[in-house]
């Protein structure tokens, strides 16, 4: 379970007693910013001189199970094959264990050609759904609620940023954009969503984003094109999923939202794994039309596409991790979350993307604007 069931958070955090404090930083530079442009050690392209290999790690998150990184880990950092690791509650036991870790794993990533922070991130969108405990202590649905909604959305939003900023966390995987239809469904269970009014929904998402990003913690909206139709059953990361709403609707109320999201500047942008047949029959982040000509083309998102979990129960008809991660990054998505708690998921995705790309199966030039993408999202990260 990684991002869709809240049920497994609850059950996580409920047992948390970690203390946590601190400042945020310098603010996240807004999304759609150009890659940097070539300096002392880079390429033509303006990237670092990168092996195919880093190159394809520069496109995954890996992720470990319990509180000690280990070995393999550390390599593949050491290495440069992987632009990030995700976290979970039993890898944090302490404010101290956890300041330890970060410093390992920053240690270890010097080594590596990319002179630029981690992306180290979690899933704290408030309420039953955090991974650690504190801000921002409600969810969405009670910020949403409030006559008070632009106020809480902002300081959720600082929360959050100071929250993790604290711990030496700079990506939150949230907010959560998407628009509830009925009372108790998928995402209104545990709430995760603002609220049933896209228009409500796209203000408060994007005052939570301007209010972290300026806190030095880069926020990433979820799940497009919209996961607020889903009934109570339909989680993908259990099963697949398939949505059939009108291209109209979807259009005119689940990506509403995005649209106040890019324009406060997110720095990501998640996709959902359900299926949604007026856009394309596969999954929204295996589909090109989805990611490319509704993300990209019509909403003029220029940040960094991010999937939900490469592991997914939604993707049980695509294969394995090595092609599943294949028509992901065919499909345009820049990372790829591989958050099994096993190192080994994110190498084999990362071993399947170097091959293709030394193979000319995946284009070598959009390869390498999704690595710059990836690596101008670390750069404009707090040292």
């Amino acid at each position: 379970m990684l991002l869709g069931g809240a049920l497994g958070l609850v059950h996580l955090f409920a047992a948390a007693a970690l203390a946590v404090s601190g400042g945020g930083g310098a603010p996240v530079p807004t999304g759609g910013a150009p890659a940097p442009g070539a300096g002392p050690g880079t390429g033509s392209t303006g990237l670092p001189h990168l092996s195919t290999a880093q190159k394809a790690g520069e496109r995954v998150i890996l992720s470990y199970a319990g509180p000690t990184p280990p070995v393999q880990l550390l390599s593949a950092l050491r290495a440069g094959d992987a632009a990030g690791v995700i976290f979970f509650r039993d890898n944090i036991t302490s404010r101290g264990q956890f300041a330890h870790v970060v410093a390992q794993l920053e240690s270890a990533a010097s080594h590596s050609p990319v002179k630029a922070p981690l992306l180290l991130m979690t899933d704290q969108e408030g309420g039953l759904v955090r991974r650690l405990p504190g801000a921002p202590s409600l969810s969405e649905k009670q910020i949403g609620s409030s006559a008070h909604s632009a106020t809480l959305a902002r300081q959720a939003g600082q929360g959050a940023a100071a929250n993790l900023a604290g711990v030496g966390l700079n990506v939150n995987l949230a907010p959560v954009l998407d628009v509830f239809r009925q009372p108790g469904n998928f995402i209104d269970e545990f709430g995760r969503s603002y609220s049933s009014s896209p228009s409500l929904v796209a203000g408060l998402g994007a005052d939570f984003i301007a209010a972290q990003q300026h806190g030095g913690v880069a926020a990433t909206a979820k799940h497009f094109p919209g996961l607020g139709a889903a009934a109570t059953a339909q989680n993908t990361d259990e099963r697949p999923v398939t949505l059939t709403l009108s291209k109209r609707t979807l259009r005119t109320v689940d990506e509403l939202p995005y649209r106040s999201a890019i324009r406060a500047g997110v720095r990501l942008v998640m996709l959902s794994w359900a299926v949604y047949p007026a856009f394309d029959r596969r999954p929204a982040g295996l589909s090109a039309t989805i990611v490319q000509g509704e993300l990209r083309n019509r909403l003029h998102f220029h940040g960094v596409t991010i999937t939900d979990a490469l592991g997914a129960g939604a993707l049980r008809a695509f294969g394995g991790t090595q092609h599943r991660a294949l028509l992901a990054a065919g499909a345009g998505m820049d990372l790829l979350l591989c958050a099994s708690q096993s190192v080994s998921e994110g190498l084999s995705a990362e071993s399947a993307l170097a091959s293709a790309l030394r193979h000319h199966t995946l284009n070598g030039s959009t390869f390498d604007a999704a690595v710059a993408r990836v690596i101008a999202l670390r750069r404009g990260l707090p040292h």
